[in-house]
């Protein structure tokens, strides 16, 4: 056997084996689980929260936590966070939306906190949807705000676009996981290796309610260009937020994020009428010649 064809071949085996590890390792790669015990109690300084335990299907148990406002509730936010830790780190979040008069429910992904269950692509949209299922119950949709953060982004669009929210707000969200993941592996088959593809590019251009998107400048994990491209396919009904130097995990840490917030979720839209505004005028850099 020539020197050549040895090479490649093992070149070959090496990429192949590579794919075959990427394909059972990527659940430990992208999920960060901060697992607790049962009997862990919840405690959140000048916090009312409520637990609650949701049994699915096929014998897993959803673990969420809900946030109470301080007077009367203006509806809820279905938190849908990032691929580490639990809901107990992340609770911290929650007052950003009850300062608003808003509820909050934060729940953790099949693996995380007290939450059960084989994860899978699948499975986490369809625990989601049972969720916002049982929402539906207490409330009305037109009070159900969704906020995606990062890995969360991707499944409250889809919840979005097959629901009708009051509006979805997606934080630091990706174009797909897909895109995501090929910066860091750009010779590997990703789109028949990922099992988590989750393209939210897809599921946008199906919702029908307002989209709000929030991204930092700053971000090295999701580029600020993903949100960009993202408030392209559904325009009409998308408002993109810029952080200035905001970053992945530190948009809080900015005075812009809490007013962008604020404008989100206490101002109503007016209705423009286009008839009188400028919308028609054609700017032109032509020099009209003049005639002899």
């Amino acid at each position: 056997m020539s020197y050549w064809v040895s090479t490649v071949l093992l070149i070959l085996g090496i990429y192949i084996t590579i794919s075959i590890a990427l394909y059972y390792l990527q659940d430990y790669m992208l999920f960060k689980p901060e697992k607790l015990p049962k009997d862990f109690q919840f405690d959140y300084e000048n916090q009312v929260t409520k637990e609650y335990n949701l049994e699915t299907r096929d014998g897993a148990v959803i673990n969420g936590l809900r946030f109470y406002p301080k007077g009367e509730s203006k509806g809820v936010v279905l938190y849908l966070k990032g691929n580490s830790k639990s809901i107990k780190g992340w609770g911290k979040f929650a007052v950003d939306f009850t300062r608003h008069g808003y509820n909050v429910l934060m729940v953790d992904y099949r693996g995380f906190g007290k939450s059960t269950g084989k994860r899978s692509q699948k499975a986490i949209k369809r625990d989601l949807q049972k969720v916002y299922d049982k929402l539906k119950e207490r409330t009305s949709e037109d009070r159900i705000v969704l906020y995606g953060r990062s890995l969360g982004s991707g499944f409250a669009t889809k919840l979005a676009s097959l629901n009708n929210p009051k509006m979805l707000i997606l934080d630091a969200p990706y174009y797909s996981l897909t895109k995501v993941t090929a910066r860091y592996a750009p010779f590997m088959p990703l789109s028949l290796l990922l099992k988590y593809p989750l393209p939210t590019y897809k599921w946008l251009k199906y919702v029908q309610c307002p989209i709000h998107i929030i991204h930092g400048t700053h971000d090295k994990l999701i580029p600020y260009k993903s949100s960009v491209k993202l408030a392209q396919i559904n325009p009409k009904l998308t408002k993109l937020h810029t952080v200035i130097g905001g970053g992945h995990k530190n948009l809080n840490n900015f005075e812009s994020y809490h007013k962008m917030l604020d404008d989100i979720l206490n101002t109503k839209p007016k209705a423009i009428d286009l008839e009188t505004t400028s919308i028609n005028v054609i700017h032109s850099s032509k020099k009209t010649k003049k005639k002899a």
